[in-house]
């Protein structure tokens, strides 16, 4: 099987822009952001509640604990978020109806409650493909990863963000760039 694609900065702002267009964007655009700016994977994502992120102030946490069962591997992580993604997030915690702690924080219309991991994996999918990128809807936890590597971040501290039990594992989600390789031969 083919791995998904590492998305450029230019990919990433395309995508945005598209999750923007749909009918329900800024949902999609924080699902999106929870992805390539978290590393999330798309069963976490889907397991969100409301109070995960809302902290006691009614503002996003700066680190999202997830549980066990909420993660892949049977095995408890905290997810770091940056300024960034935290603004989106109170952005979009300041116009969800009905904050109650334990309903789903991305919210499928049909349903109200959460999206499966298949519905959401496909939304995403289709909105890298109204971008014109072809690739899956973990393309953004490899860019995560690999954005990570290429900022000089080490492995393990990768490998803890992604939660990974492996080293083999996170290595596989990162890439290397020509320019990492130029850079390291000129001792950079």
């Amino acid at each position: 099987m083919a791995r998904a694609k590492v998305l450029s900065r230019d990919e990433i702002k395309r995508v945005m822009r598209m999750a923007d267009c749909t009918s329900n964007g800024l949902r999609d655009r924080v699902a999106l952001a929870l992805s390539i700016q978290a590393g999330m994977r798309i069963g976490e994502i889907c397991k969100l509640t409301i109070g995960d992120v809302r902290g006691i102030d009614g503002r996003s946490v700066e680190v999202i604990h997830l549980t066990k069962h909420q993660t892949k591997g049977n095995r408890s992580r905290r997810v770091f978020l940056s300024d960034e993604l935290r603004k989106l997030l109170n952005t979009y915690l300041a116009q969800i109806e009905q904050l109650d702690d334990s309903k789903a924080f991305i919210r499928s219309t049909r349903t109200g409650g959460h999206f499966s991991n298949v519905s959401l994996s496909s939304r995403l999918k289709a909105i890298y493909e109204s971008a014109g990128i072809q690739t899956s809807s973990h393309a953004g936890r490899r860019t995560f990863a690999t954005r990570l590597n290429a900022a000089g971040i080490g492995m393990a501290t990768i490998q803890q963000a992604l939660g990974h039990a492996n080293l083999a594992t996170t290595a596989l989600y990162c890439s290397v760039s020509d320019e990492q390789l130029v850079n390291a031969v000129n001792g950079i």
